[in-house]
């Protein structure tokens, strides 16, 4: 599936409405079978459907039908993957992807850029809370007591795995759908943390745009039109 704005990470929950004919058969096709399906992001400022060379391998969760044909469901980021060049496109796009995977020894200059980050990440908290507070009390389990602030930190602080960290700093404090696929697509995880960093200082020209042309455009139009998100 091939949206203009949605990034789906890893861990993450996207709700989605599905009207689309072929988006519908699509996903009739998933339930009946491995409840799995691509989101990718639309490559900006392309005239044609062309996704961009990275997206989010989610499954279906929940699946409500309603009353016009329409569908809300509920899709869990499992893994990135790579898109290859589309096998088919009728009744709707299929591509071969591949898992990108994240190295099992994490290089020692992703320790100092992880410091560096949670670093950022504090101060952004001090001086200016992202979200509501509530949304803090449930990430962090603090019950409503003490600094919300300081729960979620040390909820951040316990992970333990890199690649999970700067996803979900990313889920909490990056707005822009680019700079979210510009984090999504860096397989590299010390390019990841520093796309991230530059993301959260304000150091990213360009709506992060450098780099991310890469996309699978292999000529096909968008004859029923993008969106499927809700």
């Amino acid at each position: 599936m091939i949206l203009g704005e949605a990034v789906l990470f890893p861990m993450a929950m996207l709700r989605l409405r599905i009207f689309e004919p072929r988006y519908k058969r699509m996903l009739q096709d998933s339930l009946a079978s491995h409840r799995l399906f691509c989101v990718a992001m639309q490559r900006p400022g392309g005239k044609r459907e062309s996704p961009m060379p990275v997206a989010g391998l989610g499954l279906v969760r929940v699946a409500t039908r309603n009353d016009d044909g329409t569908y809300h469901i509920v899709l869990q980021g499992l893994a990135r993957v790579r898109l290859s060049g589309a096998s088919r496109y009728k009744p709707y796009r299929v591509h071969p992807i591949v898992p990108v995977l994240c190295p099992k020894e994490v290089p020692p200059a992703v320790d100092a850029l992880r410091y560096r980050l949670m670093d950022i990440v504090e101060k952004k908290f001090n001086l200016d809370p992202p979200v509501p507070d509530g949304f803090f009390r449930s990430f962090a389990k603090t019950g409503g007591k003490g600094n919300p602030w300081d729960g979620c930190m040390a909820a951040l602080r316990s992970i333990s795995h890199p690649g999970q960290l700067a996803d979900i700093i990313t889920l909490l404090l990056v707005e822009d759908p680019l700079f979210k696929q510009l984090i999504l697509q860096s397989e590299d995880l010390g390019q990841r943390y520093r796309n991230l960093i530059c993301v959260l200082e304000g150091l990213m020209p360009g709506h992060g745009m450098h780099g991310m042309d890469e996309a699978n455009d292999d000529g096909e139009d968008n004859a029923d039109g993008a969106g499927s998100q809700g």
